[in-house]
């Protein structure tokens, strides 16, 4: 487990989002090329599952449609990322409201729970904590029966529809080998649907997803050095930058390697996106250009146990790990930043925490250059963390410091 954070403001918030499966895109999903590691059978049921195009309808959209290995487990196009951010679904002309995140590292996150008497949440899976994995006791797996039925993204009628497909496909005898010679026979879809989540959540917790393979995994285990400028990232993440409080990044009490995150939930007065086409879903949108996300706020509000929490929780989103955070397959690649993908780099993102409340608010109509003279106003402005961000008094040196440390996590890091 990481290491327990030093939090004195409630936490931040994750979810998982529409994505594009009709894209002719060289920079679409990958195929299923072979397993990099020894997979479990059930993780690699899961693996046929996360990569299969055929469980949507139409067909053509498949968990890795957005959460593609090359990109760090999240969104494959950095077209897509440099601007809308949120992906198409399998319906054309459909999509969600925030940017798909990582898969990776996701599966370590505990059951959804209320962390404390001041109405701090920790533990459950999507931007804003709904896969809560009560039922299934497992919020991974309870996430992962989300996008299956969702209109904006796999858009199935039924999980009876997911399971027939997964029982007609090339990988259904070992679906049966595993759950039971019966479970096609229609009598048991909540089983075998809840057999499908599992086996995606074992799949998305197997060493192939939760590689632990970056540099700066050799370097706690003393097979890598880090330059002097990481160095300096490292000391400040740690230190006056105040990372590590939501992103723990020393091995646990038994040595287990650190996730950078404590699944916890905070607002960091993100912008909204304005070029999400969110805004423009008017059936499934009908606020349109004047909807908010709220967050977990919005979630706990549906909740009669946690709704008494909803207000203090407004504009909360997950905090992600932060592992595979510059992961992408080629230099010049854009990766979006936020639940809602508002920052195109770490760059930008690393200057927001350090400067959001240095510069004064954008004006609208005005000819500042956001980040430069001004920043944006948050989405939400109640439960914005000011405590642990906003002004950091860092250096443009200590920024781009930092910004050298996070390049240090991403897996795949061969070792000479």
């Amino acid at each position: 487990m990481p290491l327990p954070r030093l939090r004195i403001l409630p936490p931040l918030m994750a979810g998982l989002l529409a994505c594009s499966g009709h894209s002719s895109s060289p920079e679409a999903s990958p195929g299923v090329a072979p397993s990099t590691v020894t997979l479990s059978p059930t993780e690699q049921l899961g693996r046929s599952l996360f990569f299969d195009r055929n469980l949507s309808e139409p067909p053509g959209q498949a968990c890795a449609s957005c959460h593609d290995p090359r990109a760090g487990w999240t969104g494959p196009s950095s077209t897509v990322n440099a601007h809308a951010v949120v992906y198409e679904g399998a319906v054309v002309g459909r999509f969600g409201n925030r940017k798909p995140p990582s898969a990776a590292y996701a599966t370590q996150s505990p059951l959804f729970h209320l962390l404390d008497r001041q109405g701090s949440f920790e533990g459950g899976a999507f931007w804003d904590g709904r896969a809560t994995g009560e039922r299934l006791g497992n919020a991974a797996a309870g996430q992962a029966q989300g996008p299956f039925l969702n209109p904006a993204e796999q858009n199935n009628a039924n999980a009876a529809a997911v399971v027939a497909k997964v029982c007609g496909a090339p990988y259904a005898p070992a679906f049966r080998a595993l759950l039971g010679g019966d479970i096609c026979d229609g009598a048991h879809v909540e089983r075998a649907y809840d057999g499908i989540a599992r086996a995606i959540a074992a799949y998305e917790g197997s060493r192939e997803v939760n590689a632990f393979s970056s540099r700066y995994d050799a370097y706690l285990a003393g097979r890598a050095s880090l330059s002097a400028q990481e160095l300096e990232g490292l000391n400040l993440f740690e230190g006056r930058a105040k990372c590590a409080r939501c992103h723990p990044n020393r091995p646990g009490p038994q040595g287990e390697p650190p996730l950078f995150t404590d699944y916890t939930y905070d607002n960091l007065g993100v912008p909204r996106n304005p070029e999400s086409p969110w805004y423009t879903q008017t059936e499934s949108n009908p606020l349109g250009a004047a909807w908010v996300d709220n967050g977990l706020g919005a979630f706990l509000a549906t909740r009669p146990d946690f709704r008494s929490y909803a207000r203090g929780n407004l504009g909360l989103h997950k905090v992600p790990s932060l592992r595979n955070v510059d992961k992408r397959p080629r230099p010049d690649f854009v990766k979006a930043y936020g639940h809602n993908g508002y920052f195109k780099s770490l760059e930008s993102i690393v200057h927001f925490y350090n400067t959001r409340d240095v510069l004064p608010v954008c004006l609208p109509g005005s000819p500042n250059t956001p980040g430069t003279d001004c920043w944006p106003a948050p989405e939400v402005g109640l439960n914005v963390n000011e405590e642990e961000l906003g002004n950091l008094g860092l250096s443009e040196a200590e920024e781009a410091a930092l910004v050298a440390f996070l390049r240090t996590l991403s897996d795949g890091y061969l070792e000479p």
